[in-house]
């Protein structure tokens, strides 16, 4: 009895506010579709993605104190002074090892960050295609690597241009703020803030607008994502004010120092991975993107008129049957 009066309260509560009943059905569509295991995938692809970006980043770095003997010295007289007097040789010994290999482990790192982010964006877009309600369609390998490969270089790049925007607006409202000489106040200060936090969410508006339209295996009009790509904006820039957070209290400790980071990043990246795909189920199933029914086809009705002999006809006819053969009969006999 209780649970038909619940049921009853939530179907009442659905029919009398539109936005509860589209955030139901979004979560029933994110359930639906595997939401929780597309973003356990992308989780796993973003984490596997740091091991090669940070051997691509030691091997630049390598390049760079190997031209660089000057910044060499000062790198290693650094680890001699802070570093105990046992470790230092070592250390030193390990810093001359990676520079020797630098291109062996740029290479090693090149080849396994694009293995991992053709993966990534693979998974990531099975996932928004998925959500949007659209069939995964078998594609040649070859072809849809490139695109993928393809798709992940546009997704690269769309970031470069929204975050070098918002990193342009910021710096000229400083100088700005310099050239009239309200550096100091701390009104100018706040409205600064302001609006580097509203440069940041236009931003990541265009990224997720990109995301969300354009990644799907089969492309979406993208009036049809501006809304959810606003929403998305929003949402990851307070997931990253809360990872800020997060991190600057973990840290505080050794052990937090030690395993904090990468918790927070697993952590980050499920939660943001989960949220796009929410997003996505939410704006695919507004009421003007939702996809009409298909209609059965129309019934078409095929009159066939058949003469069939009535039973008079019949009896005639067997009549003259019976005196035919009764004739045929006689002219046998003589």
């Amino acid at each position: 009895m209780s649970e038909q009066k619940s049921e009853g309260f939530v179907t009442r509560m659905r029919r009398r506010y539109v936005w509860l009943d589209h955030v139901l059905r979004s979560h029933e569509a994110y359930t639906k579709r595997y939401g929780d295991h597309y973003a356990a995938a992308i989780t796993y692809f973003s984490v596997l993605s740091i091991v090669p970006i940070l051997m691509v980043a030691f091997a630049v770095a390598a390049f760079v104190l190997a031209g660089n003997q000057e910044l060499l010295g000062k790198l290693e007289d650094a680890i001699t002074s802070e570093a105990p007097a046992e470790m230092a040789s070592t250390l030193n010994m390990v810093v001359e090892q990676a520079i020797e290999s630098r291109a062996t482990v740029g290479v090693l790192g090149l080849l396994t960050a694009l293995y991992a982010g053709i993966n990534w964006m693979s998974n990531l877009r099975d996932a928004l295609t998925a959500q949007w309600g659209l069939g995964k369609v078998d594609r040649p390998l070859i072809s849809g690597t490139l695109k993928d490969l393809l798709a992940l270089v546009g997704l690269g790049l769309a970031l470069l241009v929204s975050f070098g925007l918002s990193a342009l607006g910021v710096g000229a409202g400083d100088f700005l703020l310099e050239l009239v000489g309200l550096s100091g106040y701390g009104w100018a200060q706040a409205l600064l803030a302001a609006l580097a936090i509203v440069l940041s969410i236009a931003a990541n508006w265009l990224v997720f607008l990109w995301v969300i339209a354009r990644l799907p295996r089969e492309k979406v009009a993208l009036r049809a994502a501006v809304k959810g790509a606003l929403i998305a904006a929003v949402g990851f820039e307070i997931l990253k004010t809360a990872a800020t957070f997060f991190l600057s209290s973990v840290t505080s400790t050794p052990t937090g120092a030690l395993f904090g980071p990468i918790i927070g990043l697993l952590i980050f990246a499920n939660l943001v991975a989960r949220f796009l795909l929410m997003v996505t189920a939410w704006t695919a199933t507004s009421w003007e993107n939702e996809k009409p029914p298909t209609e059965p086809a129309p019934v078409v009705l095929r009159i066939e008129v058949r003469d069939q002999p009535t039973a008079g006809r019949v009896v005639g006819l067997l009549g003259v049957g019976g005196l035919i053969g009764a004739g045929l009969s006689r002219l046998r006999r003589r």
